[in-house]
């Protein structure tokens, strides 16, 4: 084991002893030199687990797809606040399902769904949301979901991506290299996916419903002025532990 701490310092990685153990505890022997070898030269260490660590759960993550941030685990939390029992939530631009598995956890009985237009994050999410009944569709946006649905939603929780394009550059290796750009890229002010988000979300929520928005610190007056242009009433909350930045959004009802 001392020898996988030293490779992985040398290779940068900040917190190489417990990187270590989690790669010791996932293979041995030649597999876990393999994934050593694979870390070392950059990739991701959650894919390579095999899972995320998100609001106290084990998230599956397959290769190349969005690994779930700390900071989203406030999007999870203030979601799960506002869900209920037997309502609809919708995890849009999902990912690997994180945030609709948490909240299924923290309000059993709610009704989750997940759509994604990556369709390596659909068969993801898919395996995430297996085991809480959840469906998960894929498309662009709300385009994803079936008319049924429309007007039914008590929660819509997003996490969209709104890195301005020009910083994606600035990113670490493991993110821009390895997971795909439609998960990173917001345009040129990284609010692209915001503004179509709070153009179309009001027809998905039921009277009374919440849109919640991940944004970033500097972008979530931007973010908010959408949501209130678009009728919503809405709010702003922040963690510093997690560094995460929500927009919540309340349609009148």
């Amino acid at each position: 084991m001392t020898d996988v701490v030293a490779r992985l310092r040398a290779a940068g990685v900040v917190f190489a002893e417990d990187e270590a153990a989690l790669l010791a505890e996932a293979a041995s022997g030649p597999e876990l030199a393999a994934l050593v070898d694979r870390r070392v030269a950059g990739e991701p260490l959650e894919p390579l687990l095999g899972w995320a660590a998100f609001d106290g759960l084990r998230v599956p993550v397959d290769p190349h797809v969005f690994v779930p941030r700390r900071r989203t685990e406030l999007l999870a939390r203030e979601a799960a606040r506002l869900a209920r029992p037997r309502s609809a939530l919708l995890d849009l631009c999902c990912g690997t399902g994180a945030v609709g598995l948490a909240v299924a956890t923290r309000v059993p009985g709610v009704v989750v769904h997940a759509a994604d237009v990556d369709p390596a994050a659909v068969l993801n999410a898919r395996r995430t949301l297996r085991p809480v009944g959840g469906a998960v569709w894929e498309g662009d946006l709300f385009a994803a979901l079936p008319e049924r649905l429309r007007g039914g939603f008590g929660v819509i929780a997003v996490n969209a991506p709104y890195v301005p394009t020009e910083r994606i550059a600035e990113m670490p290796r493991e993110a821009r290299d390895f997971e795909p750009r439609v998960a990173l890229d917001g345009g040129d002010d990284g609010l692209d996916l915001h503004r179509r988000i709070a153009a179309e979300a009001a027809a998905w929520l039921a009277p009374g419903g919440a849109l919640l928005i991940e944004t970033g610190r500097t972008q979530a007056a931007w973010t908010a002025l959408l949501l209130e242009r678009a009728g919503l009433r809405t709010t702003v909350e922040s963690d510093d532990d997690v560094d995460g930045t929500v927009a919540i959004g309340r349609l009148p009802g």
